[in-house]
């Protein structure tokens, strides 16, 4: 987490005007006790009205106000769509992310004080789209760390193999997820079911980019691939 979110956050967390011990505010945010204390001095130099000292806890007695975001209504309802399907079908991570992303604009956008509750929108996923989410986690923090992956995929045959892939990019289809990688048993790119993937790990490995194995090379391969269907 930045640092720029973790004082935001503080915020969050001692505004509601009861007594924050740092070491709970640690515990959640899961940094150390000696960084609250750090980020706690911060926020109070910078004019933030948070009392209490160390050992005791923290509160914010005073409302403060965020500098207003200005979005439409259509705009807002498409963030709270997103933020509900995301909310019912993503892993932990961005469930949190959703609800934690919903607070903070309901915070900054004026006239708006209950903007996770103004709408009520019905999700209801597909088995399919549920399961693409069950390796979800992994998967996005492979694509972050540029991490190899090591799956065992069923294909619709009903065969199952073993792969090192290089994941690119998640895609989603309306029904299932998808993700885009450069396959190394293979040599070429392929897009794997997601859902259909009955294991997945870390490797110890990383890969670098090179000329034909980029997630631009991926969209040229494919783009290439339908003109010759036409």
């Amino acid at each position: 987490m930045r640092r720029t979110d973790r004082l935001f956050e503080i915020i969050q967390i001692v505004r509601d005007g009861r007594l924050h011990l740092a070491r709970d505010i640690a515990d959640r945010l899961e940094v150390s006790v000696r960084t609250i204390y750090r980020d706690i001095d911060t926020l109070i130099a910078s004019g933030i009205p948070i009392e209490g000292e160390r050992g005791v806890g923290y509160l914010l007695r005073e409302q403060i106000f965020l500098p207003p975001l200005t979005l439409t209504l259509a705009e807002l309802e498409a963030l709270q769509l997103g933020m509900a399907i995301v909310g019912k079908a993503a892993d932990e991570e961005l469930r949190v992310a959703s609800q934690s992303l919903l607070a903070k604009v309901g915070q900054v956008t004026p006239n708006r004080p209950n903007l996770p509750t103004e709408w009520s929108f019905g999700v209801y996923p597909t088995e399919q789209t549920i399961l693409g989410f069950k390796h979800m986690p992994t998967i996005r923090t492979a694509i972050r760390t540029m991490s190899k992956l090591k799956v065992r995929y069923l294909s619709l045959k009903g065969d199952q193999t073993e792969r090192i892939i290089w994941p690119l990019q998640i895609e989603y289809w309306g029904q299932v997820w998808t993700l885009a990688s450069w396959c190394e048993l293979r040599g070429t790119f392929r897009a794997f079911r997601i859902d259909r993937i009955v294991e997945c790990h870390e490797t110890n490995n990383t890969f670098q980019h090179r000329e034909g194995t980029t997630l631009a090379d991926y969209f040229e391969s494919y783009e290439s691939d339908l003109k010759n269907e036409n």
